[in-house]
């Protein structure tokens, strides 16, 4: 699998196995290279082709200041076996130690700006791709017409499809790529431009596709003229990156800060809001990684494996054929038993996706759940068969069903790194558990939770209507229908009326495919 991140915000940090590759393609590097390491970057030695024989003024700034954690990963590095602790002074060691993990953690809370300034892998140097010469910053690059051309211009293009071609042809067989894009502005262009190149050049690879953004492309405060640009940008980005890949999946709230009484997250911080995107995106995919061992895989800790193509076909490829997602999270997931059961956990489960409607019934839904670290009651971890068998008899007593239902399930919980931010409530503990009564502080992070159970899910359910339907309604309010307040906008973009009037067809099918007896309509019809 090929996992290809696009924007300015990184949604998580790679995880590298044999199977699995990592692409970004990022914004704004911060304190990292665009060679992909956070230091030893040698400086290129000056051309020995001399053109210019008049003065030369050099005007170089300042370097970003590394932060504690980034510092300490740096002291990390320069260690040598003979600086290493030794035993006697082992305990003060780990005192100080854990002091320092405060100052980090609190350093990081009031300093990040950029994701470097909390990633702590070291790249591949094809890794990450570096839009560079558009002399503009990523608030400026805020709407799909702004990125158009991007790709094609000089060698971009040919430069990524090759970094891209480098890592396929590393594999020895391809599930399929997850893609993450911020679809908010510019990178919507950009990425739907390579996802072409991919279907072109991949036919027979699938692409899970995420289209991503955070609170902050929320603006409440902006103009008429701003307020029309949003929604052509979101209804253009959608039926763009929407059809160059197999399944497609929103995701970004205006707020989390409501989405769970166990977390504490402020939506000013993209810090915060990555951090419980990454963790969902990252639990999604752990059943890619799974080994297929056959019957014998409970025993290995994981049950339930299946690859990309497998996910593909049984949310897009059953009757209905709906390709547009909902992705449900519990973070942390409850236990199973116990006092500290408040509800199942489906009933846990909150949407990440925006504007999809509440307390649908849907018969026809289908979806894929994987869970995994779940605890039995306290902080003991349950088995894979008792988090089966909980979910199948929550099922059985739920009047809510779905059509078909796939669960994955895995022994291992979510593990809660040193830069993960303080996020969690006063009534979440060590290993996730919910506790009875509340610990000093206010918030917690990877110094006091340490891992946690995690449940999310993926689902075809006509509750992503109002999501679809949005985008159409604007598409046709101010692009397509005579008059419009957007077209001269749309022209800029180079989009003409028929290529609006087939996207609008595009949406139309999509909520046909949810629901037949929907009243659309086109002027072709």
């Amino acid at each position: 699998m090929c996992s290809i991140v696009f924007g300015e915000t990184a949604q998580g940090l790679p995880t590298y196995t044999p199977r699995l590759v990592s692409i970004d393609f990022q914004g704004s590097l911060g304190s990292l290279s665009s060679c992909g390491s956070l230091y030893n970057e040698v400086p290129s030695d000056p051309s020995p082709v001399v053109t210019w024989t008049g003065s030369v003024s050099r005007h170089v700034s300042e370097p970003r200041k590394k932060n504690l954690f980034l510092q300490s990963l740096y002291e990390e590095e320069q260690e040598t076996p003979s600086t290493l602790r030794n035993d006697i002074k082992e305990k003060n060691d780990e005192r100080q130690s854990e002091m320092q993990d405060k100052d980090i953690v609190e350093c990081l809370e009031n300093s990040v700006q950029f994701w470097t300034d909390y990633s702590k892998v070291h790249y591949h140097p094809r890794s990450l791709y570096e839009l560079n010469g558009l002399w503009m910053d990523v608030q400026e690059f805020d709407n799909y017409g702004i990125g158009r051309n991007v790709f094609s211009e000089g060698l971009r293009g040919e430069e990524m499809n090759e970094q891209l071609r480098f890592f396929m042809e590393e594999c020895d067989h391809i599930q399929g790529i997850q893609f993450i894009v911020d679809d908010s502005g510019g990178f919507s262009s950009v990425a739907s431009d390579f996802l072409e190149n991919i279907a072109d050049e991949y036919t027979r690879t699938p692409v899970l596709l995420y289209a991503a953004r955070g609170p902050g492309s929320y603006l409440n405060n902006i103009s008429r003229k701003e307020s029309i640009s949003r929604a052509l940008n979101d209804a253009i980005s959608f039926s763009r990156l929407s059809s160059f890949c197999k399944l497609i999946v929103p995701v970004g709230l205006p707020s989390l800060s409501q989405m769970s009484n166990f977390l504490c997250i402020e939506d000013s911080k993209p810090y915060h809001c990555s951090a419980v995107y990454a963790a969902a995106l990252h639990s999604m995919s752990l059943p890619f990684r799974m080994q297929q061992l056959g019957t014998s895989e409970i025993l290995d800790g994981v049950s339930g494996a299946v690859d990309v193509n497998g996910v593909i076909q049984m949310l897009a490829g059953q009757a209905r054929e709906n390709m547009v997602t909902i992705l449900d999270a519990a973070m942390p997931a409850p236990s199973l038993t116990g006092e500290q059961k408040k509800q199942s956990l489906q009933e846990s489960l909150h949407s990440l996706t925006p504007e999809v409607a509440e307390d649908v019934e849907d018969m026809q839904a289908v979806e894929h759940l994987t869970i995994h670290g779940a605890l039995r009651s306290g902080a003991n971890r349950a088995t894979i068969s008792e988090v089966q068998d909980s979910f199948y008899a929550a099922y059985q007593n739920s009047s809510t069903g779905s059509k078909f239902s796939h669960l994955s399930v895995a022994h291992c919980p979510l593990p809660i790194p040193l830069p993960f931010p303080s996020i969690f409530g006063n009534l979440v503990g060590q290993h996730g558990e919910f506790l009875g009564s509340p610990v000093c502080g206010s918030k917690r992070g990877s110094v006091d939770v340490h891992s946690i159970p995690m449940a999310v899910r993926l689902r075809s359910s006509t509750a992503i209507l109002p999501y679809i339907e949005k985008r159409l309604v604007n598409l046709r309010r101010f692009g397509i229908d005579r008059g419009t307040a957007g077209s001269e906008l749309l022209r800029s973009w180079g989009f003409g009326k028929d290529e609006l009037e087939d996207m609008g067809e595009g949406y139309s099918k999509m909520i046909m495919a949810l629901d037949p007896h929907a009243p659309v309509s086109s002027d072709s019809e």
